[in-house]
């Protein structure tokens, strides 16, 4: 309400302008068009600039910030440099050259400044009034996603319980790779990229979560494989990895980087069998040894049946005699104690 009120304050403004321009003695005594057409000229003005107000909605505190200090600085650096460059101009120069000459340098100073900071706004801490420049982001860690965790499209699953507050980082290296994928000739590779850039969308398009594409790559990345790459990110950002893939939270852990692995979180969540309890499966092939079958839980765990490998297609009754849990998934190996009741 108060955003609509300042608006029709500023037409109202942009009225009363218009009328003080078309009154005014030097508009008389020098017109630049006839009074109606300025006064609704001043007022159009005024809507076109409320209308890209509405529609750039989300408008980011830094990028405007960024902007406006570094006009700031650049107005400053120029007031500099054109203390020392006005001596050394000739003193027949024409007051146009002079005047071109302070312009480009002004625009110049402006535009390396700006681009200074919106390349770097997320390397320093900075602080003024309401607003603050800092390399921390929302949430305790950033979360840095990897390829792998994209494809397998759980991360967005997770993300959409609510249960993590933490910025998600993608990298564009990583965006890179998922658009490499996506275009590749292998017709199982391509539907794996998709995936990946569906599962990105579907992250962006929701505004509960807060999510980055980090353009920069660090100089300690030149000529790093992607995985490496991933490490040395979150190693910057003081955050962490978040994978699928074995081999990468490997690294990361050996780089001293916190990783989020999400088969542990899925096995973590999975029930827990312990020796001697019983439930039922259904056998779908035979084993790699003599005797044995393989089973699935609605989950996906594996179970090997000892005694279960005539009973290939049929739901028989297991009981547990142990289960191997690692960081690449959890199996559950069992006896035959027959058919399901």
């Amino acid at each position: 309400m108060a955003i609509w009120i300042l608006r029709c304050a500023f037409v109202l403004f942009a009225a009363g302008l218009g009328a003080s321009v078309i009154n005014s003695s030097a508009f008389a005594s020098e017109p630049f068009g006839t009074p109606w057409m300025v006064f609704v000229s001043i007022i159009v003005l005024a809507v076109a600039t409320i209308s890209v107000d509405i529609l750039i909605p989300r408008k980011r505190i830094e990028i405007i910030s960024c902007i406006y200090f570094g006009i700031f600085v650049g107005l400053f650096l120029t007031f500099g440099a054109l203390q020392v460059v006005e001596p050394l101009i000739a003193a027949g120069t024409s007051e146009l050259l002079r005047i071109t000459i302070k312009l480009v340098l002004g625009i110049t100073l402006c535009y390396l400044c700006i681009s200074v900071l919106l390349q770097t706004k997320d390397d320093f801490r900075f602080i003024i009034p309401y607003v603050e420049f800092s390399k921390e982001v929302k949430g305790v860690k950033p979360y840095v996603l990897d390829t792998s965790v994209v494809i397998d499209g759980r991360i967005a699953d997770v993300v959409e319980t609510n249960i993590l507050d933490n910025q998600l980082i993608m990298p564009r290296f990583v965006l890179s790779e998922l658009q490499a994928i996506a275009d590749s000739g292998d017709k199982l590779r391509r539907a794996r990229g998709r995936r990946g850039l569906d599962i990105l969308n579907r992250l962006r398009n929701n505004n509960s979560v807060d999510m980055k594409i980090y353009d920069r790559e660090l100089p300690s990345m030149a000529g790093q494989p992607v995985d490496m790459k991933l490490v040395l990110l979150a190693k910057h950002l003081e955050g962490k990895v978040v994978t699928g893939d074995y081999n990468l939270n490997k690294v990361a852990r050996i780089h001293n980087v916190p990783v989020i692995n999400l088969n542990d979180i899925a096995n973590s969540l999975k029930p827990v069998f312990l020796p001697g309890e019983r439930f039922t499966a259904k056998i779908v092939k035979h084993g790699e040894e003599p005797g044995q079958g393989v089973g699935y839980l609605d989950d996906g765990t594996m179970i090997v049946v000892e005694g279960g490998r005539e009973y290939v297609g049929q739901a028989v009754e297991i009981a547990v005699t142990s289960v191997l849990q690692t960081s690449a998934g959890r199996m559950i190996f069992g006896r035959y104690e027959g058919p399901a009741t």
